[in-house]
């Protein structure tokens, strides 16, 4: 039986995955944060960690090159791939917000522009409420956006709200709860069915 490849990207969500594994028997001896590699094989070589871009997770899900990811909510909801998501492991918390300055109020007449790291998202909140609107995709320090004028407010990912904070901006509307899920393949599901349910019961047992 090949091994089972579960999908990770590094930083701290890694760090809270391989310790979740760890507490379930699968341990990773040969892991170390500042390796280059891109997998790892666990000690009894049944299962390995393929290491991706954290936006990449559900599409390497999706076509099968990985049987299992463990990805923030944020990227499932951005990017709504064809996956089971099996799994809350109530790690990396935080919430994907509407942020602005405090003051801010919408002039209805006109549209409402966003500037965001999650267009989908965004657009699709904004769309429901029935506000007319314009995303912008930006791919790092969106708080920049409202001060600078290039946009009216943004739509992110908070966890203490001191970045906000810092750049003279509050939570104005909060969209979803974000934490990491498990997901898997849909085939994987049905031919390591074992072996995949073996690694899911753990983690239930401990989330």
């Amino acid at each position: 039986m090949d091994a089972v490849k579960i999908a990770l990207a590094k930083g701290r969500l890694a760090d809270d995955a391989i310790t979740l594994l760890g507490k379930i028997g699968i341990n990773f001896n040969d892991y170390s944060k500042k390796s280059r590699k891109l997998i790892f094989k666990d000690d009894c070589e049944k299962i390995k960690l393929v290491f991706v871009k954290s936006s990449d997770i559900p599409v390497y899900v999706e076509k099968g090159a990985v049987d299992i990811g463990i990805v923030g909510k944020d990227v499932l909801l951005e990017n709504e791939a064809d996956v089971y998501e099996i799994l809350n492991l109530n790690v990396g918390k935080c919430k994907i917000c509407v942020a602005g300055f405090k003051n801010y109020e919408r002039i209805h007449s006109r549209k409402l522009i966003i500037a965001s790291k999650y267009p989908n998202i965004a657009k699709k909140y904004f769309n429901k409420k029935g506000i007319f609107n314009e995303v912008i995709k930006l791919n790092g320090s969106v708080e920049l956006a409202p001060i600078l004028g290039l946009s009216d407010v943004i739509v992110d990912i908070v966890e203490t709200g001191t970045t906000l904070k810092e750049n003279g901006l509050v939570v104005l509307e909060e969209i979803h709860d974000i934490s990491a899920r498990l997901v898997v393949n849909k085939v994987s599901l049905k031919t390591k069915n074992e072996e995949i349910e073996k690694i899911i019961s753990g983690l239930e047992r401990i989330v």
